[in-house]
């Protein structure tokens, strides 16, 4: 992908951030703790109206499709762990192409370190404690994606990114809302949050 299209990717996906934070924040005040505060997208606020515009245009002529993840520890499977950790992403897919930017907060403990506490049996593609998987929300699927994070300085709580060419499986699993990300941590190995796509 091209620096421009990268840039414009970063820009929209932080608007929409942004926007979907003020558009839930009252529905997640009552069941969870706000989402971290991202002083880097705060520059964002001021320009969303012209980035709203020229995201609606994009939309328009079909050439972008936003979804949101919501990060709840309800989702996890086959138990939902005791957290009070939160987090959100938002995914841009232009072509076959997935762009992903996310954060959280408030985990229970350090993220899960897949070098030291590796899968049965081990998958050097799992490079990340935070990753996409492919599966029913009733269930656990395979590993698909890692996702580069970024940690606080407290080490519960940071941003994640990722950019990949989905295979057509994986865009009909997308299509389909059985896409997800889901964050491990050292107390809850199997999942501390997790969330599915959904078109926006």
């Amino acid at each position: 992908m091209s620096k421009a299209k990268r840039t414009l990717f970063n820009v929209v996906l932080g608007a929409i951030a942004c926007i979907f934070l003020v558009g839930l924040s009252t529905s997640w005040s009552q069941a969870v703790s706000p989402a971290p505060n991202n002083s880097a997208a705060q520059p964002l606020m001021a320009d969303l109206p012209t980035t709203g515009a020229g995201l609606m245009a994009q939309r328009s002529t079909g050439s972008m499709q936003l979804y949101s993840v919501m990060l709840v520890n309800q989702n996890v499977v086959p138990k939902a762990p005791s957290t009070a950790a939160t987090g959100m992403a938002v995914g841009a897919l232009m072509g076959d192409r997935l762009m992903v930017k996310g954060e959280f907060s408030g985990l229970s403990s350090a993220l899960r370190d897949y070098a030291t506490d590796p899968v049965d049996p081990p998958n050097p593609k799992i490079t990340s404690a935070v990753h996409v998987h492919r599966g029913d929300a009733s269930q656990n699927g395979p590993f698909q994606y890692p996702l580069t994070v970024t940690l606080d300085m407290t080490g519960m709580a940071g941003k994640f990114t990722g950019e990949y060419a989905l295979t057509p499986e994986q865009l009909q699993a997308l299509a389909d809302g059985k896409l997800y990300i889901d964050i491990h941590t050292k107390q809850n190995r199997a999942g501390e949050l997790r969330g599915i796509f959904r078109m926006l």
